[in-house]
């Protein structure tokens, strides 16, 4: 522990440091400079005259962002491409079947009971990984079933859902236009995910 902040404000004032960092991290760009950041920082809290122009400023702004989009789409090129290559492969397995959709699925325990509708609110258990093997969301790690309606999720689940009897449980392979696409979802889920689910159709409610 530092003997440097010894008073409250001294601590506070660390914590903003910190936030502003965390911030700085989870949005970074390719040559970002900590000591621009402070210079900036500084001029605004002193209301000295700024050291660099607002228009340059925002022009800067515009081609980081434009920098960014552009390899965040060859990023997802890459995804998309390697999703494709999984479910090519994939789909040659026996034990898999492909819908007309390209939602591609597997059963591996067999229910008896009945299907549920779009209409339907059901509660499973489930099992979420991307084609690397990463664990992205699973009910099982949380102990805790979880509860949905059948017309309230990503396509791939709402079509194999009623294609389930209750008391199934499977493993569905989703193309990314049949899960969240080019929007992704969160930081786990990147745009033109594939994503794999084992899932376990518990009940009807």
């Amino acid at each position: 522990m530092s003997d440097k902040f010894t008073t409250h404000a001294d601590k506070a004032s660390y914590g903003i440091g910190l936030q502003m960092g965390e911030q700085l991290k989870a949005n970074p760009f390719d040559g970002l400079n900590l000591n621009s950041v402070f210079e900036g920082m500084k001029d605004a809290f002193t209301g000295e005259s700024f050291q660099v122009e607002i228009p340059e400023i925002q022009a800067a702004f515009e081609k980081i962002n434009a920098e960014i989009q552009a390899r965040r789409e060859e990023e997802a090129k890459v995804l998309a491409a390697e999703g494709e290559a999984f479910l090519a492969e994939n789909a040659k397995r026996a034990e898999v079947t492909v819908t007309e959709s390209g939602l591609q699925f597997e059963v591996i325990e067999a229910g008896s009971g009945e299907k549920p509708t779009a209409e339907s609110t059901v509660r499973t258990h489930y099992h979420g990984t991307l084609v690397n093997g990463t664990v992205f969301d699973s009910s099982y790690e949380r102990g805790q079933p979880a509860e949905f309606p059948v017309g309230g999720v990503i396509k791939g689940w709402t079509e194999a859902l009623q294609m389930m009897p209750a008391g199934s449980k499977w493993r569905l392979y989703i193309p990314h236009d049949l899960a969240y696409g080019e929007r992704g979802a969160g930081a786990a889920i990147a745009p033109y995910s594939t994503l794999i689910f084992d899932i376990e159709l518990l009940e009807i409610l």
